[in-house]
């Protein structure tokens, strides 16, 4: 779905084909509740914020001017609906599940980050990612999965270009450090089961 045929789709919406709505809901999903299960670190949290956001995204959809993506005005209503719960609610421990995997489809097309093909290297960038601070895991999945730029995430978050470079850049190499860590470790065992089956 091209951006022309989105707003194809926003303006049947708004002329009353609400099921319409149901394809920018298909299309963005994923990402919705990967950005709430990011601020939120709970799966049922985030699936009610990913939820209520689309919901608050329904009724404000009269608001969208077209200046900025769909997609970047979407993610704005998400973070912010995904903060105002976090307030509600007390801190949960941050976990690792297999929810985000499922979420993490795309891949990498920044020439930073080595493209992974294999389930076991998956594993490990969702697993590298998942051990990044929250807000800093948050800015990679949007500028690295997303496609979103620095601007567009500036728009997002409300953090501003500066901070968002330096966060970006210390999990890059939070990254790059973790990964060679993990990848390295699946080599030596790789190796290890090869002579063991010998």
């Amino acid at each position: 779905m091209d951006q022309q045929e989105e707003l194809e789709y926003i303006r049947r919406v708004r002329n009353g084909e609400h099921a319409a709505y149901a394809f920018l809901v298909d299309r963005y999903k994923a990402m919705v509740y990967s950005i709430a299960w990011k601020v939120l670190g709970n799966q049922e949290d985030a699936q009610d914020v990913a939820q209520e956001g689309f919901i608050k995204a329904y009724q404000q959809l009269y608001q969208f001017e077209a200046k900025s993506k769909f997609s970047t005005w979407l993610y704005t209503i998400v973070y912010r609906t995904a903060l105002a719960k976090a307030k509600e609610v007390k801190v949960r421990t941050f976990s690792i599940t297999e929810q985000f995997k499922e979420t993490f489809t795309n891949d990498y097309s920044s020439p930073q980050l080595t493209l992974m093909q294999t389930d076991d290297e998956q594993r490990s960038v969702n697993l590298a990612i998942n051990n990044l601070p929250k807000t800093e895991a948050l800015l990679v999945i949007l500028y690295y999965i997303d496609e979103n730029s620095i601007g567009e995430i500036r728009q997002i978050t409300g953090l501003s270009m500066a901070n968002i470079k330096i966060k970006l850049f210390r999990a890059r190499k939070k990254l790059e450090k973790e990964l060679r860590f993990l990848l390295d470790d699946k080599t030596t065992e790789r190796r290890t089961y090869g002579k063991q089956g010998r």
